[in-house]
């Protein structure tokens, strides 16, 4: 991943979400074994929201870009994973406010302030079996990786986090409630964002230089 200037990102980020509200049905199977099965309208009508927020307004720095997704996926639908969501992205909007490009470095303070937020908000941790544990590992690689496929990095990270505790029950969330019973289960959560980190790679491939 180079640097890229908030237009690009904002670009690319409309891409994956077009992409991601294509998964609607997927996520809401995914959330019905373990709860409520809502997950796919909330990252749908999420996903419509921001890129609807971001044509109408184009924001002039990452802060401004964060803080639009924050509260358009917040408003979106709400829900406990809509709150987490743009509580997260709000928190990655301080950390960068003011910064009007995407390096590595930054990728990874948004990371961080993002997953700082969830957890303290959420009460959770890695191991938990939420959306953390996709999250977390993602950050960490992006964190160690050189330069060429940062993406593929945080992707195959993600998905290890995730597999390992899909044979446990969730300690958190409203999967949680439903205790044993979702042991074998991927945590929905995090596979949402595993199911993102996928759309913005292809979102990036697609519009690089041919």
């Amino acid at each position: 991943m180079s640097t890229l200037t908030v237009p690009e990102v904002s670009a690319i980020l409309d891409r994956a979400l077009r992409s991601l509200a294509g998964r609607r049905d997927r996520l809401r199977d995914l959330d019905a074994a373990v709860g409520d099965g809502d997950l796919g309208i909330t990252v749908d009508k999420g996903a419509a929201a921001i890129r609807a927020a971001l044509a109408e307004t184009p924001p002039d720095t990452l802060g401004a870009l964060l803080r639009t997704a924050g509260a358009a996926f917040a408003g979106g639908n709400p829900s406990t994973m809509a709150a987490l969501v743009g509580t997260g992205l709000l928190a990655a909007a301080k950390e960068v406010d003011g910064e009007r490009e995407l390096s590595p470095e930054i990728a990874v303070r948004i990371g961080d302030a993002a997953q700082r937020r969830i957890a303290e908000r959420g009460k959770a941790a890695p191991g938990d079996k939420t959306v953390l544990d996709a999250l977390a590992p993602s950050v960490d690689a992006l964190r160690e990786a050189g330069e060429g496929e940062r993406l593929e990095a945080m992707i195959a990270a993600a998905r290890e986090g995730i597999e390992a505790t899909t044979d446990q029950p969730a300690r958190r969330g409203r999967a949680a409630w439903v205790g044993e019973r979702g042991t074998g289960h991927p945590d929905p959560g995090a596979t949402a964002y595993l199911l993102f980190l996928e759309d913005l790679l292809a979102a990036v491939t697609e519009g690089a230089p041919r």
